[in-house]
């Protein structure tokens, strides 16, 4: 407040001199600076204050001193303040330097006074004076003079504060301690000649200076427990140390400081003059060598790194001999590893920076081949290559590229040729897995020094590894520096070499690179795709524009893939080139991608569409058309990412269409515009946005869908923010350009853009009842962030109505929108509002602000509620509820800044004070209240139990408030069910919501009120008491409470609240959470009550939250003491005589381990208890206990997950990446030892035969999660072969099998060779030889898992493996019937089909005799021809013929094709479901000759298949698998119709008959279905008329909303499948009969293109495409697939073109028009019936009756118009005139009546009494909504006040918003209908009116419901259209 003080000094001394004006301008921005809280408003003050001392400068100089001082102290006042901020100094420094011109002197005299009052000497610096302190002696040079001259008292006062930090630990999350380090620091730096004396000097040796050094000492050595501050520490004595005025001094002051970082503490050092003892280290922890070492290697001088040090007998200097080797031992520890890389990339960077000096100082090279320093380096780098440390990838890149250039620089120096250390890196890149991250760091290094030929000849499979990156999303910018690097490279050499063209360099880029771009581009994978576009593709273009052209030819078809491709060429050929011309063919493929199925072909082309180079582009008519067809029909999908992505689309095109028409009006024409087409393009972007917006308003409708209200309000929220000139203060990015007004005022002129309009405001208010948070949160965001202040105050009044009604709804969905109601009023209310609210009137009578007005209310609403509460729980769940209440505090409380703001102001906290100790005693008193309900205990002794209630007890309580809430009266008449009632789910609603609620407003309190920035003046608004409290409330309902809901949603809070309570500077609330640790850990070593969850409830949630509160950046103490203290307790013996039901402190411990291993927010900080914690997990494994094993596996899977971090695998089973075994050992050195120790233990021999080793599956599970490494024979991987190959032979199978997938990592790609012939010769060359079959089993499973291809790769040449080939040939009898075990010989023969290519043709000849003998010999039925039954045979069988499928398709041979179609038609069930199962999985590819065989098998055994139908499993893989050979419909061949022959018709009969009359469950009815339509699509004959007509009756049952979703999904498939022929079929002349049924086929189609799950509409928007096409292509190669939208209006076109003259179509349109009761609607809105917990869901939640019948009403229009008179289409309409239209009629003027009983009254009271008073007129007065007596009730007799509640009510009901949309267009209709049939409708009964006459009543109440916000209107531009082809281009 100094600052202030001095202004208002200043402005009076000003005005009495008479120089007010231009001052106080000046002091006027300076005040607006320090009030502003974002930086963009504070740059915009300071910058106006700027411009004003520059005209000020000129008059200031005639004044004298005394005159001028005083302005000088003010704005000095200011820069006093603003020292947290460098830029805010600066610009204060520049305006007082203005000021002060000619009065230099003065200045500096201020100046110095002002400094010179920080702090009296030898008083400690407060936080406030060091940063003074640190910001004038950086940016001030009248600071640095004036320290210069005050050096001597600035270092003992620095010394003295330094020392008062260490001695009394303020805060450990503090910054004092920080900032009296960096003040030291900058001392050093800045004042190097000044501080040199002092320390190098005898004479001007300086003891505070020494006292500091040695507190410096101590803050490096651990005294600060601060890590930043250490590390600052250890720069500052590298500043130190360069003050020495010569390099040797510096060097061996340097090197003293290594000295006495070896001695551990004890002597002295010698630092120049300075001496001082060491500081006792009493818990090293390993950092004081990183803080040296790092502060020297950031700021120390090269040439002091470089000199010779004299203490040495060789030439050494600091960077090579202390240095390099502390580095090395650095790397290597496990804390602090991100510091510890920075050091040695650093160390990399000096030692480039000091080769010449080093060169001299050594006379030889140091990298030579066998040099010592080169192989530390090598493995060093390799060694930390795959660190998972966040930020380490990018010391590693940079470590690699300074080793690379070192080495080549040295090279070059010496003028050694050979350069061997390039050839071992690129052998070690490419000998890696291409899931590691790390080879492709170095192999973009060592691409300039070896050429981009050479790497790709080393490395053939770059190019698809690249592939597989680029799908891998934390793999992929890696693999995109590798292509540029080496496209880059290729470049180069080539215009080196040759000089060739553009087209010559883009022909040799083709050769290599074409292919892999193309398939990426073309890929199924939209992460693929989208990596190679936004990496690779613009990269391309700009390196080298002439690869456009092949890259086009590739992408000409029209499937989606290559539509997506070449939309995504398009947009990167637009960002190079800057425009694309859009007309012609460009222009039919770019509608034909807006209007395709697939999402992301549509949200690329529409990319296009919006997307420039430069922002103030505009967009072509073109463009504006396409989008005006496209947004209109994507309203509705259901994808978030989708509707993300398309408003950051949409926002681009406006802000190109704003920052065009900007420059404009500024008269600059944008690029892009044509010459006279600058008005018509103003015009053009005015009408889009108005378009735009008046489409996003009508979409907002209650009865619209979730998925178009979200992506409206996300459409709205774009034009809001781009189109208005509201500023926000938080937002850095974003605001609003300067000359907005300008573009505001000529759209206004328009008559456009009235962002803020009545309807507009509307819209908005029924969003805020909707019933989903996104909905709610996002308008109530929108209306407060951009609409006028204040609400019209009869609509703040009907709002508060409202949510005050909500908050007593006992549904949660509608309790949560009241809260919203509440906040939003609350920020959108005024004064006048608040009187009219009239809460003043209830509370105290000065009160001072709305915030705290309300939060009083909502606090005696809640205290009313649980006073109910109290008396009748049950009664008060179903009224009264207090979760509503409570989540509107916690929303008034903690979203509302203004509300944070009040809290802060002086003259409000105490009673704010008062409020909040209010709210937690309540809100403590809730929690014991409910959580002792629930426990049947409400009495003093609850708070004692600490143990969670059971369900059962629980029940049992619910049960009793039940009996006592109804009258125990009924206690007999209530029935057992294992169904909850809705009085129990009532009640337990109400507790586990508040509770949760409670959770979530405690901690949010205490994280907004203990923040830093809160004044400390203004007294604690929690104080201790209070916060105590809180804690016990916590505490409360985490021990007692048992919904994980509750738990989470407390834990969320909790967390919050100890994160501020340890992060705070008072000691006592840093306490809170640490005594409820130590409560906790003594509590849980205690005796247990009875659970049985074994999660022990939320106990460990109250651990997780406690240790997550500790700052990241401290030592985290809690942490440690909380696990040490686990880990001690759970490996304390178990009692002998334990309790089975009780729960142990042992598991109780697992699982609090467990939680905090899981928890997200403590990330690595566990990873240093990683090796405790996993040696207790293996040995809870074997525990006796059985909870004790379940915690164990539990608390395992957790460490598995932490260690390994998140899988991002792209299948089952398949990872995409992973660890390599070697680095996870050298990050984890000590985990190896227990993992090795667990393996040896399970291998070896062990007396009395084998045993069971419980934690041993746990191991190899870890294991075979991590990938294969580079590592050699001496690596730590190597240890775990042996006792890996000597699990082979365990007797247990599943030990075999992961042993097998753990060997994988162990075993590196080039040595896997030689593994497998090791392997294959020790399988038993004869019978006679098998001394286990285990062993021959488990080596067989592990010769798979080595030989399987890893994911991405091909595995190994055949060449490479012919020797294991050989040996395998040499034991061909372990396929042979010699081998008795089938198991054996099924996994042989795996292994032989996995070396297809390595055997010589006899043995390949002996694999298939011998499998073609064993299933050539099976019995009728897969009985074995042994009378001895054999374990496995079944699995044998199978695998042989899967073999025998592989090998068919492998070599497309007709002979064993025919052996495949053989066994299929044999009568064994193994081989028949092995085949089938087969051919679904896909494993054959694509060998069409084998396909086609398939297919004609399965046909021609479909009859009798379908005849015997013996299993169902066995008919559904059956026709699973035809399904999938017939996938492509012109699959279908003329012979397979010659097989079908005569039995088609009966396998159809058939077919529909199992859908018909049995019920063989929804799966099997799918492919059911989907095979009668295949059958019937290929069989269309004149007698197949009942067949079809059956047929069409089946899709019409399975596709009703009721139906399941399978039954649905297979309606749509048929559809696709059949349908479309069976309509084009019906459009020929010869075929009239199958109109009815094309008719109903088109119906089913409209009914699932509105299907609510996205698959099924994906299929019947396939039948729409279909119909598109010309009859004569009905071939999916030549269909684009529509967006399901697009598809329907497809099918309504189809109808009007096709079907118009038939009758029945009218009749089946009118079935879409719903038939809604709007007086039923009305009087259920208006009755007061109590709210029930549970809502009735619609059947079909995506569809959207009144959109759709928006559609209708042109087509339905149009019908009438085109029939002829007295066509039978008018005698339909004429019937449904007389049945619909009295009604319609009566519903309209029941409307006029309801709605216009207000408006003769509206004109009168159309304002507020303020705004008569002021004389406005406010936007929304001439509404119905301008007085609560115009929201207009369904009976005259309710009150204002309840009429209003109706109107915001009828606002917000989706019923209501549905009858009235389908009323108005069944009325147009009528009325249509009444001008075309003329004479013909007079006679209908009940109608009495002409068309003219129902229009004007039409009109005249859509007018009337418009007002109310019930009747949007759209344009005709806004009805969405089909996108045809089109009439004109740009």
């Amino acid at each position: 407040m100094g600052a202030e003080r001095e202004a208002r000094a200043c402005a009076a001394f000003y005005g009495a001199l008479g120089a007010a004006a231009p001052v106080l301008s000046c002091l006027r921005c300076l005040r607006h600076f320090a009030g502003s809280t974002a930086k963009r408003c504070k740059d915009k003050h300071l910058e106006e204050a700027l411009l004003l001392s520059r005209a000020l400068s000129e008059g200031l100089r005639a004044l004298g001193e005394a005159e001028v001082r005083p302005l000088l102290r003010c704005v000095l006042a200011f820069q006093m303040e603003a020292t947290g901020s460098s830029s805010s100094f600066q610009k204060l420094e520049q305006i007082v330097t203005q000021l002060a011109v000619g009065k230099e002197a003065l200045l500096a005299q201020e100046v110095g006074a002002l400094l010179a009052g920080l702090a009296p000497q030898g008083e400690v610096l407060s936080p406030g004076d060091l940063q003074s302190v640190c910001v004038f002696m950086e940016e001030s040079s009248l600071g640095r003079q004036h320290w210069r001259q005050n050096l001597a008292p600035l270092l003992q006062r620095l010394a003295t504060t330094l020392r008062w930090v260490l001695q009394s630990q303020p805060a450990p999350g503090g910054t004092w301690g920080y900032l009296a380090v960096k003040a030291c620091l900058q001392l050093f730096q800045v004042l190097p000649k000044d501080v040199a004396p002092l320390v190098w000097s005898v004479a001007g040796k300086s003891e505070a200076l020494q006292s500091l050094l040695g507190l410096l000492l101590e803050v490096a050595w651990g005294k600060a427990l601060n890590k930043d501050a250490r590390l600052l520490a250890g720069t500052a004595l590298s500043m130190l140390v360069n003050t020495a005025p010569q390099p040797e001094r510096g060097a061996s002051a340097a090197l003293a400081l290594f000295q006495l970082l070896d001695q551990a503490g004890v002597g002295e050092l010698k630092f120049g003059e300075l001496a001082v003892e060491a500081p006792p280290v009493l818990e090293p922890d390993g950092l004081e060598k990183l803080v040296v070492t790092r502060g020297l290697l950031t700021c120390c001088k090269t040439d002091i790194l470089s000199c010779q040090l004299e203490s040495f007998t060789h030439k050494a200097c600091l960077l090579l001999d202390v240095v390099f080797p502390t580095v090395c031992a650095l790397t290597k520890e496990q804390d602090c590893h991100y510091y510890c890389f920075q050091a040695c990339a650093l160390w990399l960077q000096r030692l480039q920076e000091s080769l010449p000096a080093v060169w001299r100082l050594t006379g030889s090279r140091m990298l030579a081949r066998d040099a010592r320093l080169l192989r530390q380096l090598t493995q060093l780098v390799w060694d930390n290559a795959e660190t998972p440390v966040e930020g380490v990838s990018e010391f590693i890149h940079s470590s690699f590229q300074l080793l690379l250039e070192i080495y080549h620089l040295e090279c070059q120096h010496f003028q050694d040729q050979e350069r061997p250390l390039y050839q071992q890196m690129l052998q070690r890149v490419v000998s890696m897995p291409w899931q590691i991250k790390a080879r492709y760091v170095p192999l973009c290094a060592v691409v300039p020094y070896v050429g981009s030929q050479q790497v790709l000849d080393a490395y053939p499979d770059l190019p698809q590894h690249l592939l597989s990156c680029l799908s891998t999303n934390h793999l992929c910018p890696a693999a995109a520096e590798v292509y540029k690097a080496l496209v880059r490279q290729q470049r180069a050499e080539q215009q080196d070499g040759q000089r060739g063209t553009e087209e010559a360099l883009a022909e040799w880029w083709a050769l290599r690179w074409l292919p892999m771009l193309s398939q990426a581009l073309c890929s199924p994978l939209p992460i693929l795709q989208s990596n190679a576009a936004n990496h690779l593709l613009a990269w391309t273009l700009r390196q080298l524009p002439a690869a456009q052209a092949p890259l086009a030819a590739r992408f000409s078809g029209r499937d989606a893939a290559s539509l997506r491709a070449w939309v995504s060429l398009l947009r990167a050929q637009k960002s190079v080139v800057g425009a694309l011309l859009l007309q012609g063919e460009v222009l039919e493929r770019l509608s034909c991608c807006l209007g395709a199925r697939e999402e992301g072909v549509r949200l690329a082309a529409l990319g296009l569409l919006c997307c420039s180079p430069s922002t103030n582009q505009p967009l072509s008519g073109t463009e504006v058309r396409l989008l005006q067809e496209f947004l209109p029909l994507n309203l509705n999908c259901d994808s978030s990412s989708f509707r993300q992505l398309l408003q950051a689309a949409v926002r681009k095109a406006l802000v190109r269409l704003r920052d065009s028409s900007l420059a404009q009006l500024r008269g600059k024409a944008p690029q892009g515009t044509e010459p006279g087409d600058g008005a018509g393009q103003l015009a053009r972007a005015v009408g889009f946005v108005e378009w735009l917006l008046q489409l996003s308003i009508a979409s907002l409708s209650p009865g619209s869908n979730y998925q178009r209200k979200k992506t409206a309000l996300l459409l709205l929220a774009a034009v809001l923010e781009t189109c208005t000139d509201t500023w926000s203060p938080n937002r850095k990015k974003g605001q609003p350009p300067r000359t907005m007004a300008s573009l505001l005022s000529y759209a206004r002129q328009s008559g456009c853009w009235d962002f803020f309009s009545q309807p507009n405001l509307l819209a908005l208010l029924s969003c805020l009842q909707d019933s989903t948070n996104e909905i709610r949160d996002l308008a109530s965001e929108l209306l407060v962030r951009y609409f006028p202040d204040a609400f019209p105050e009869p609509i703040a009044l009907a709002l508060f109505q409202l949510a005050q009604d909500a908050l007593g709804s006992p549904r949660v969905q509608e309790a949560e929108a009241g809260a919203v109601l509440m906040k939003t009023v609350l920020q959108k209310s005024d004064s006048g509002t608040m009187k009219s609210l009239a809460l003043e009137a209830e509370a105290a009578p000065t009160l001072p602000n709305r915030g705290l007005c309300f939060a009083q209310h909502l606090l005696r609403v809640l205290q009313a509620q649980y006073a109910v509460a109290r008396r009748d729980l049950l009664q008060a769940a179903a009224t009264a509820p207090m979760h509503g209440a409570i989540a509107a505090l916690r929303r008034c409380l903690l979203q509302v800044p203004e509300v944070a703001a009040s809290m802060q102001a002086a003259e409000s906290a105490q009673s704010w004070q008062e409020l909040l100790t209010r709210l937690v005693a309540t809100a403590r008193d809730i929690t014991s209240f409910l959580l002792g309900t629930l426990q049947s205990q409400q009495g003093p002794g609850t708070d004692e139990q600490a143990a969670a209630p059971s369900f059962a007890d629980m029940g049992n309580a619910i049960g009793s408030l039940i009996m006592l809430g109804k009258g125990r009266g009924q206690e007999e008449e209530e029935e057992d069910s294992v169904l909850l009632s809705e009085e129990h789910s009532l009640i337990l609603t109400c507790c586990w919501v508040s509770v949760k609620e409670i959770g979530l407003l405690l901690g949010g309190l205490a994280e907004l009120l203990l923040a830093p920035a809160l004044s400390a003046s203004l007294g604690p608004l929690l104080p201790l008491p209070t916060l105590q409290t809180a804690a016990r409330v916590f505490q409360e309902i985490l021990l007692r409470c048992r919904h994980w809901g509750a738990v989470e949603g407390c834990s969320m809070g909790f967390t919050k609240f100890c994160a501020a309570l340890l992060n705070h500077t008072d000691m006592e609330l840093q306490a809170i959470p640490q005594t409820m640790l130590d409560q906790g850990l003594e509590a849980l070593s205690g005796p247990r009550s009875s659970s049985i969850t074994r999660r022990a409830a939320g106990f460990p949630m109250l651990f997780l939250c406690i240790v997550s509160g500790e700052a990241p950046a401290q030592a985290r103490p809690l942490l440690t003491r909380c696990v040490q203290t686990l880990l001690a307790l759970a490996t304390t013996a178990l009692p002998q005589d334990w309790d089975q039901t009780l729960d142990l402190p042992q598991v109780c411990a697992l699982h609090v381990l467990q939680t905090l291993v899981r928890g997200a927010g403590l990330g690595g900080a566990l990873l240093r208890h990683a090796m405790p914690m996993v040696a207790l997990a293996l040995r809870g494994l074997g525990s006796p206990c059985w909870a004790m094993r379940n915690a164990a596996i539990q608390l395992f899977s957790a460490l598995t997950s932490r260690l390994l971090g998140q899988q991002r695998s792209r299948g089952e089973g398949c990872p995409a990446e992973g660890v390599s075994l070697q680095a996870f050992l050298g990050q984890h050195p000590q985990l190896g030892a227990v993992l090795l120790g667990e393996l040896g233990a399970a291998a070896g021999p062990a007396p009395g035969g084998p045993r069971l080793r419980p934690a041993l599956h746990a191991v190899l599970t870890l294991l075979a999660l991590l990938q294969p490494g580079a590592g050699g024979l001496g690596s730590p991987s190597a240890r775990f072969l042996g006792p890996l190959l000597a699990l082979a032979g365990s007797p247990i199978y599943a030990v075999r099998a992961m042993a097998a997938k753990a060997l994988v990592p162990v075993v590196p790609p080039p040595r896997r060779r030689g593994l497998l012939l090791q392997l294959a010769r020790q399988l038993p060359a004869a019978p006679g030889r098998v001394h286990s079959h285990n062993a021959v089993h488990g080596r067989l499973l592990q010769m798979r898992a080595l030989l399987a291809p890893a994911p991405g790769t091909d595995g190994l040449s055949a060449e490479v493996l012919r020797p294991v080939a050989l040996q395998l040939e040499a034991r061909g009898w372990l396929l042979t019937p010699a081998q008795r075990c089938p198991l054996v010989r099924a996994a042989f023969l795996q292994v032989l089909a996995l070396l297809p290519a390595s055997f010589s043709p006899g043995f390949a000849q002996s694999i298939r005799d011998a499998v073609s003998t064993e299933l050539g010999s099976l019995p009728p039925g897969g009985e074995p021809g042994c009378a001895e039954l054999q374990v496995g045979l079944a699995i044998l069988h199978q695998t042989m013929a899967c073999f025998t499928c592989s090998e068919a398709a492998r070599l497309v041979d007709g002979e064993r094709i025919a052996a495949v179609c053989s066994l299929l038609r044999q009568p064994n069930p193994d081989v028949h479901l092995a085949i089938l199962s087969w051919v679904i999985a896909g494993e054959g590819g694509t060998c069409e000759e084998l396909e086609e065989a398939l297919r004609l098998t399965l046909l021609e055994s479909l009859g009798s298949v379908l005849r015997e139908r013996r299993d169902k499993e066995f008919l559904k893989l059956y026709l699973e698998a035809l399904l999938r050979l017939y996938r492509d419909p012109s699959s279908w061949s003329q012979e397979a119709s010659h097989k079908l022959q005569g039995s088609s018709a009966a396998c159809l009969e058939m077919l529909l008959h199992v859908v018909e009359a049995e019920c063989p469950g929804p799966d099997l009815l799918f492919q059911v279905l989907c095979a009668a339509s295949l059958l019937l699509a290929h069989r269309f004959e004149d007698e197949d008329g009942t067949l079809v007509e059956r047929w069409c009756t089946v899709l019409e049952e399975c596709s009703r909303s009721a139906s399941s979703e399978v039954l649905r999904l297979a309606a749509a498939r048929s559809l696709q499948t059949a349908g479309a022929q069976v309509v084009q079929r019906s459009l020929r002349a010869a075929r009239p009969s199958l109109v009815p049924v094309a008719l109903r086929l088109i119906n089913v189609g409209i009914h699932l293109l509105q299907d609510e799950e996205r698959e099924v509409r994906h299929e019947a928007s396939g039948f729409a495409s279909l119909l598109r096409q010309d009859p004569g292509e009905l071939l999916r190669d030549s269909c684009i697939f529509v967006q399901d939208n697009v598809g329907l209006l497809g099918l309504l076109q189809l109808l009007l073109a096709e079907f118009g003259e038939h009758p029945e179509t009218f009749d089946l349109l009118l079935q879409h028009l719903p038939i809604l009761d709007l007086r039923s609607i009305v009087e259920e809105l208006a009755a007061k019936k109590a709210a029930s917990l549970y809502k009735e869901d619609e059947p079909n939640v995506f569809a959207e009756p009144t959109v759709l019948a928006r559609q209708l009403l042109p087509v339905l229009l149009q019908l009438l118009e085109q029939a002829p008179a007295g066509s039978p289409l008018h005698a339909s309409a004429l019937r449904w005139l007389a049945a619909a239209g009295p009604g319609v009629l009566r519903d309209l003027q029941y409307c006029k009546h309801r709605w216009s009983q207000g408006t003769a009254r509206g004109s009168r009271a159309a304002r507020s009494p303020r705004d008569r008073q002021a004389g406005v007129l406010v936007p929304w007065a001439s509404s119905a909504w301008g007085h609560p007596a115009m929201l207009t009730a369904p009976s005259p007799t309710l009150s204002a006040e309840a009429a209003a509640r109706w109107g915001m009510k009828a606002l917000g009901c989706a019923k209501l918003h549905a009858a009235v949309a389908v009323l108005l267009v069944r009325a147009r209709l009528a009325a249509q209908a009444l001008q075309v049939l003329g004479e013909g409708a007079a006679a209908v009964p009940g109608l009495g009116c002409s068309a003219q006459e129902l229009e004007q009543e039409l009109e005249l109440v859509q007018g009337l419901l418009a007002q109310c916000g019930l009747a949007p209107t759209l344009s005709q531009g806004d009805v969405p259209r089909e996108p045809g082809p089109p009439s004109r281009s740009a």
